[in-house]
């Protein structure tokens, strides 16, 4: 029972942390996408290679090709998403980024082989009913934001795919690490042309969102090494949650009754086949 209090109490924090963290890209809005992911990556990968040093973990891995293409993906999808909240309101953006699990079921069958119960299918496209219903009705939903933050939900899907092909062959902060180098490099470079000099707390923001970043996957890792799944992997979309609530409170947006029964529809429908899956494999197993 203490084991399961701990596990909730690490997956609201790493809900929290993430959520502080998409709080702060909408508060840096003034700051480029590739900047955000610079600033993001770099400050996570400090930390992830000292401490990939200090257990001594041989740095470059073993499935080093499939590493780099996760890091090129999982960059991608986080340019994207921090791009996307230029344009729309955080919650929706996160809720809508959410959506990765429905490109990475689609991914699996493809690549993996793997099979999709119909039940799943209704789960997916009840999420999908959630989308169709933030894109039809509400009238405030900016569509450039909305097509980058659909394609950040599709590299992630891929992200997912990829990790999955790489399994227990690789240490998780070697993982993390790689995805983080690539990040601080892709979103250094593309940055150059249009940096913006931080200019005093501006520093310390920055510096945080590679901190909260880290903190957010640490507690998280240690919620489900601690806990089964099922009773876990629900409270990941706390992250929503949180993250509307900054939105309305710290950056006054606008939430609508459609774009909340969207958001709902969505964490209904997703949250309904993580459950239907770790149902599954306790039969199996």
């Amino acid at each position: 029972m203490k084991d399961l209090q701990k596990a909730i109490l690490f997956m609201c924090l790493s809900a929290f942390a993430f959520a502080i963290m998409n709080g702060l890209v909408k508060y840096l809005i003034e700051f480029s996408a590739y900047q955000l992911v610079f600033f993001r990556s770099i400050g996570t990968l400090i930390i992830t290679s000292s401490l990939i040093f200090y257990h001594k973990i041989p740095i470059l891995g073993n499935k080093r090709w499939l590493m780099i293409v996760r890091g090129v993906g999982g960059a991608a999808s986080l340019l994207l998403f921090f791009a996307s909240t230029k344009y729309m309101p955080v919650g929706e953006a996160v809720t809508l980024r959410y959506l990765s699990p429905i490109f990475a079921a689609i991914f699996a069958v493809i690549w993996l082989k793997e099979k999709i119960k119909p039940v799943q299918w209704l789960f997916f496209l009840l999420a999908f009913a959630g989308v169709l219903v933030l894109k039809g009705f509400d009238e405030d939903l900016n569509m450039i934001g909305f097509g980058m933050v659909i394609l950040s939900a599709l590299f992630m899907g891929f992200v997912f795919v990829v990790i999955a092909k790489i399994g227990k062959q690789d240490h998780p902060l070697v993982v993390v690490n790689y995805f983080m180098f690539i990040g601080t490099v892709l979103g250094g470079v593309l940055s150059i042309g249009n940096w913006r000099n931080p200019v005093g707390i501006e520093w310390l923001l920055l510096g945080i969102l590679g901190i909260v970043g880290f903190i957010g996957q640490l507690y998280m890792t240690k919620a489900f090494q601690i806990a089964s799944t099922n009773q876990i992997a629900p409270l990941k979309y706390l992250e929503v949650i949180f993250t509307v609530m900054i939105g309305a409170f710290w950056f006054l947006e606008i939430y609508t009754i459609w774009s909340l029964l969207g958001i709902m529809m969505v964490m209904t429908g997703l949250t309904l086949n993580i459950l239907h899956k770790q149902r599954l494999s306790k039969i199996e197993s």
